[in-house]
C-alpha cells in the first residue's frame, strides 16, 4: 500500500466525471454535491433507502452510519457488531436495516431509534452480505461459511439453510416479488433459488469461471448483473441462461466491487473500479459513457438513488469516505 497524503481524502475539487466520446447520446456529467466524513475505517456498502430519504454506510470499522440521502447531514451511527462490516441492507419501508459482520452475525436494527432488534446467529464464518425481499418478511444472508441462510424478520429464526456454493458466497438478493433469490460464489457460480422451496432452479458458470464478486437482478427481475474478477461485468437472461452483454473497461481483480442500474435518466450500469474511479455504461451498447474521479482509494460500492439522479459511492481506507454525486 503505497503511501498518500491523508489531506487528500478530503478534498473534492479533483472530483469530476469525463464523459468519453463516443456514438451514444451524451450523458450530462455527474459532481460532487457531498463528501461524507466519519468512518474511521474503509466502507464497504453504500444503500439509499427505498423512499430516497436516507443513505446507509456500512464500514469496517465495525458501524453503520445513517445520512440524510438530500442535504449529506449526518444523522446516527448504528454500534454493536464487534467486527468489520461487509454489508447494509434496507427494508422496504425504509424504518429497519440488516447488517452483515465478520463477527459471524447479521443483526436488524431499527432506524427512528438505532436500537439492535435482533442479532440472528447461526452462520459459521464471516456474514458477507444480506438483503431483505421486498415484503421484508425474510432476510437472505451469504457467507465465508460457503452457505445462504434464510431468515424470519419477526421472530430472527433461520428457516432454511442453502448449500450454496464451494467457496465463500459474494453476494444475496432477492428479485422484485420475492420469488426468487440469486446469489454468487468465488467457485465462479451464480444460482437461482426458489425463495419458498430452497432448491436451486438453475446454475449460471461462464466458460472461463472467474470468481463471481457481486450480483443483482435488474429492476424487472428478468436479468442478472454478475460481476467478476476478470474485470467484466456481464447481463444475463436467467431463464434462458445466455450471457446477453458484457461491460469492461474499469479494473477489478481483487476486491467484491458492487454495480447497480442506473434507470432515472436513461440506462446505465454503474460500477466501482480499482483505479479509484466510477463507471457508467450505456445499458445497451455496452459503451462507457462517463467515469468519475475523485475517491482517493479502490471504490468498492456503489448505489443509485431510486427517483433522483444521484449517486452514492464509497471507498477503501486510505479514503475511507462517501461521495453522493449529482448529475449537473
Amino acid at each position: 500500500m503505497s503511501g498518500e497524503p491523508a489531506a487528500a481524502a478530503s478534498t473534492t475539487s479533483a472530483a469530476t466525471s469525463s464523459t468519453s466520446a463516443s456514438a451514444s447520446a451524451p450523458v450530462a456529467p455527474y459532481q460532487v454535491r457531498f463528501t461524507l466524513e466519519g468512518h474511521k475505517r474503509g466502507v464497504s456498502a453504500v444503500k439509499f433507502s427505498p423512499d430516497g430519504v436516507w443513505l446507509a454506510s456500512a464500514s469496517a470499522d465495525k458501524t453503520v452510519k445513517i445520512w440524510n440521502a438530500v442535504d449529506g447531514k449526518f444523522e446516527q451511527t448504528l454500534e454493536g457488531h464487534t467486527q468489520g462490516l461487509s454489508d447494509v441492507a434496507w427494508s422496504q419501508d425504509s424504518e429497519y436495516l440488516a447488517t452483515a459482520s465478520d463477527d459471524k452475525c447479521v443483526k436488524i436494527w431499527e432506524r427512528a431509534t438505532g436500537a439492535c432488534l435482533k442479532t440472528l446467529r447461526g452462520h459459521t464464518s464471516y456474514v458477507f452480505c444480506v438483503n431483505f425481499n421486498p415484503q421484508s418478511n425474510l432476510l437472505v444472508s451469504g457467507s465465508f461459511d460457503e452457505s445462504v441462510r434464510i431468515w424470519d424478520v419477526k421472530t430472527g429464526a433461520c428457516l432454511k439453510t442453502l448449500p450454496a456454493h464451494s467457496e465463500p458466497v459474494s453476494a444475496v438478493s432477492f428479485n422484485n416479488d420475492g420469488t426468487l433469490i440469486v446469489s454468487s460464489g468465488y467457485d465462479g457460480l451464480c444460482r437461482i433459488w426458489d425463495a419458498a422451496s430452497g432448491q436451486c432452479l438453475k446454475t449460471l458458470v461462464d466458460d472461463n469461471n472467474p470468481p463471481v464478486s457481486y450480483v443483482k437482478f435488474s429492476p424487472n427481475g428478468k436479468f442478472i448483473l454478475a460481476s467478476t474478477l476478470d474485470g467484466t461485468l456481464r447481463l444475463w437472461n436467467f431463464s434462458s441462461g445466455k450471457c446477453l452483454k458484457i461491460y469492461s473497461g474499469h479494473q477489478n481483480a481483487k476486491y467484491c466491487i458492487s454495480a447497480s442500474f442506473s434507470v432515472t435518466n436513461g440506462k446505465y450500469i454503474v460500477a466501482g473500479s480499482e483505479d479509484r474511479c466510477i463507471y457508467f455504461w450505456n445499458l445497451q451498447s455496452r459503451e462507457i459513457v462517463l467515469k468519475l474521479e475523485g475517491h482517493t482509494d479502490v471504490v468498492l460500492c456503489v448505489d443509485t438513488h431510486p427517483t433522483l439522479n444521484l449517486i452514492a459511492s464509497g471507498a477503501l481506507e486510505k479514503d475511507s469516505t462517501i461521495r453522493i454525486w449529482a448529475q449537473v
